[in-house]
């Protein structure tokens, strides 16, 4: 068995599935890719076959959503250590999982996250915000913090004992997921300062100021289920820290 799977939820993902799994398969070390898709009707299952050989398992049926297919992505997945990439992201070198694995041959880690990059949708030559993460805290989130959920791996194990992911919560079912095991569980978390993924830009709880509007209720939603109140200020400043990401570009 491997000893890490990455689940990859698509849905008419056409345009840049291929980077993706081109980077999962140049991988160093070998790893269970699955692919969760939503019935897509462009051209995502035909990549999907053009790459069947380098993937473990691939499901295409409608589903509810992003978080209901990693859901279904994490009932099947059977290796020590899961990680997530959306069909628009993709490693930026060869041996990002490598130095993921390093990280959990410390068996007191149940996690380890890194920086990410938003590139441009088109141009991914093109830097637009670098996501510095930093060194982890549990207190940080109460100052609006949250890794980078594209470089966030989890071992297995937390996701049985502490459950997936709040499909109710729309697109702040990633910001919950962690808000439960990094600050109410408090499961011992390793940072990599380093860029472990490329992400390009046009996120949905970014799309309009609607979107962001309801994305900001999502997330005081993700303190209330899990009986945590944040500060005044916690989710208000979690926009105001992504000024510091288009400086640091």
């Amino acid at each position: 068995m491997k000893e890490v799977t990455i689940i990859t939820p698509t849905f008419n993902s056409g345009d840049h599935l291929a980077d993706c799994l081109r980077s999962i398969s140049a991988q160093d070390v070998d790893v269970n890719h699955i692919i969760i898709d939503g019935a897509s009707s462009d051209t995502t299952l035909e990549i999907i076959e053009e790459h069947g050989d380098k993937l473990e398992k691939i499901v295409s049926e409608p589903d509810s959503g992003i978080y209901h297919a990693l859901n279904k992505g994490l009932a099947l997945a059977d290796s020590e250590i899961i990680g997530i990439l959306n069909a628009d992201d993709y490693y930026p070198a060869n041996d990002v999982i490598a130095r993921v694995l390093e990280v959990f041959r410390d068996p007191s880690i149940a996690a380890c996250y890194g920086d990410l990059v938003y590139v441009d949708n088109r141009d991914i030559n093109k830097i637009i915000r670098y996501w510095r993460a930093g060194e982890f805290l549990p207190e940080k989130f109460y100052l609006g913090w949250m890794p980078p959920h594209p470089t966030f791996f989890v071992r297995k194990s937390v996701f049985d004992r502490l459950g997936g992911f709040n499909t109710e919560l729309g697109t702040a079912a990633d910001y919950e997921l962690m808000l439960r095991f990094l600050l109410k569980h408090r499961i011992k978390t390793a940072y990599i300062p380093e860029v472990l993924v490329h992400m390009r830009t046009g996120g949905a709880s970014n799309a309009s100021i609607a979107s962001r509007l309801l994305a900001h209720r999502m997330d005081y939603r993700a303190w209330r289920v899990n009986d945590l109140r944040p500060r005044v200020w916690t989710i208000p400043l979690k926009p105001i820290r992504k000024i510091r990401q288009w400086i640091d570009k």
